[in-house]
């Protein structure tokens, strides 16, 4: 396995993610789980924003968002995306690839139960992405929403999750002289075998 061991150790790429996240949750001061996501545009334009991974399943990553903005309109066209996961404390990253499909049911319902209040009202006032005149009328926008829809409001029908299903999944660590450890998990598609390899740094 190429020294496969350490902190690389491990037979499933998406234990050894949840492994160092823990690590990360342990250091970094705020947000351990953000990821920066990029997606391509209809001119196939890239585009990236940080938005926050929301879990690491047995074989996917999950994070939400409202499907409106422009990170949900690339991902529904090209139901393609990559993302890195970087902890400057740890000073470790993973880099993903992969195919993107919906996360709508109840594990999304479940999610948005779990969020704040505050936030499950703004995720109703907030046309994501779109042209906002003030931040007076967005927080009009969460007075009119709170009031319509009291304290348990329902998931919006125009937010939920995403799912990334990896094909390629490299684990990142610094090392001396820029001499940096780096492991590669590589696959056809969501069925095949993983092959692992010492990358170059």
């Amino acid at each position: 396995m190429n020294e496969h061991n350490g902190i690389f150790a491990g037979a499933d790429p998406f234990e050894i993610a949840g492994r160092w996240l823990a690590e990360a949750e342990k250091t970094e001061p705020n947000d351990p789980s953000a990821i920066a996501l990029a997606t391509v545009d209809s001119d196939g334009l890239p585009n990236a924003r940080m938005v926050l991974l929301k879990e690491i399943e047995k074989g996917a990553f999950v994070f939400y968002t409202n499907y409106h903005s422009a990170k949900a309109q690339e991902l529904d066209s090209s139901h393609k995306a990559a993302f890195v996961m970087h902890w400057k404390s740890l000073r470790r990253q993973i880099r993903v690839r992969g195919i993107v499909t919906k996360e709508d049911g109840p594990q999304a319902d479940e999610y948005y139960a779990s969020r704040s209040l505050k936030s499950r009202l703004g995720a109703w006032a907030s046309r994501q992405s779109q042209p906002l005149e003030s931040r007076t009328s967005l927080m009009a926008e969460v007075a009119k929403v709170t009031a319509k829809l009291g304290p348990n409001p329902p998931r919006p029908e125009f937010w939920g999750g995403y799912r990334v299903t990896p094909v390629v999944v490299e684990f990142w660590a610094d090392g001396a002289f820029r001499l940096h450890d780096r492991f590669q998990w590589k696959r056809q598609d969501a069925d095949s075998d993983w092959q692992v390899q010492r990358l170059n740094p």
